[in-house]
């Protein structure tokens, strides 16, 4: 089977796109939802790309969803990867879109993207070789990579409801998306996806949109990340319910979330050795964070890619 793989990116760092962003949502924030570290660039996609050529090089295109912007050091003549703009595939309402959880639910409008395909995000990492059977059955269905949270729900309500300690942006808009697949299948998936690499049915993400048209039609001005979004994990319950996806449960030795202002957990992932890692920027780092992590990864994949002018 073809297999794609689409990123999301942004330089942050770009005069005119920071010009937009202020003039639209204001400058960052100390919240999770705003905050620099959510659109600082240190070249993090370049060697992600060095990661999928040294360990998935069976990939057939690339795809590099943006607003205005190519990376510097991309070479755009590679017939491998193709740059899409957010006007190729989103209404001119949500324009421009500083919200990723938005962005997400328009991928299967990417012109030319194959049935399979992998999604990430540019600071998402393969650590060891993979093959097409490691993200799809043989029966092309996908394997759905997901943490095993049992009492998912109950564990929720409690913590929000009982204790009072207010829940994160990023697991309130993960409760919408089992919330809402609760309702029309009557199961709740409690898993939570794991952060890194994932697997989609194009057909899938664009059954569920028609599904659910009315319930993600709210999100659509959506400029930036809302606590009544729907994560994307709607599309992998969305998948379970419809019996067209299969449940993997995975450890820190398979995918590993390592958040950059944490430096102890360096040591840690060279214990595990994942086959993903993620180097997850924060409100909580900075920019000594963000260089250790870049000289990690300058380590870790050193060699330049056929990506790479």
């Amino acid at each position: 089977m073809d297999i794609d793989l689409v990123y999301l990116w942004v330089n942050g760092n770009d005069p005119k796109w920071i010009a937009k962003r202020n003039a639209c949502i204001g400058k960052p924030t100390d919240k999770q939802e705003n905050c620099a570290g959510r659109y600082a660039d240190s070249g993090e996609l370049k060697y992600s790309l060095r990661s999928i050529e040294k360990y998935a090089p069976w990939i057939r295109k690339i795809f590099i969803v943006t607003d205005e912007q190519v990376p510097e050091w991309l070479d755009t003549s590679n017939p491998k990867v193709h740059v899409v703009d957010h006007k190729e595939i989103m209404p001119e309402e949500s324009l421009p879109c500083f919200n990723s959880t938005l962005i997400e639910h328009y991928l299967d409008k990417i012109p030319g993207l194959s049935e399979h395909f992998l999604f990430s995000n540019d600071d998402m990492y393969i650590n060891r070789p993979v093959s097409p059977a490691t993200f799809f059955e043989a029966d092309g269905l996908p394997i759905l990579y997901m943490n095993r949270k049992p009492f998912r729900k109950l564990a929720l309500f409690f913590r929000d409801r009982v204790v009072g300690k207010p829940l994160s942006m990023y697991l309130k808009i993960i409760r919408n998306a089992a919330e809402l697949v609760e309702k029309h299948y009557g199961t709740y998936y409690g898993c939570k996806p794991h952060h890194n690499i994932d697997s989609y049915l194009k057909s899938t993400i664009t059954f569920a949109n028609r599904k659910f048209e009315k319930e993600f039609s709210h999100m659509v001005q959506h400029h930036v990340r809302s606590a009544d979004d729907v994560q994307r994990s709607v599309y992998s319950y969305v998948a379970l319910a419809e019996k067209k996806g299969h449940l993997r449960y995975v450890s820190q030795s398979h995918s590993f979330r390592l958040h950059i202002d944490n430096h102890k957990l360096y040591e840690k992932f060279e214990r595990y050795n994942p086959v993903f890692f993620c180097m997850n920027d924060s409100e909580f780092a900075n920019d000594a964070d963000r260089k250790a992590a870049i000289e990690f990864l300058d380590r870790q994949f050193p060699k330049k890619s056929q990506f790479e002018k």
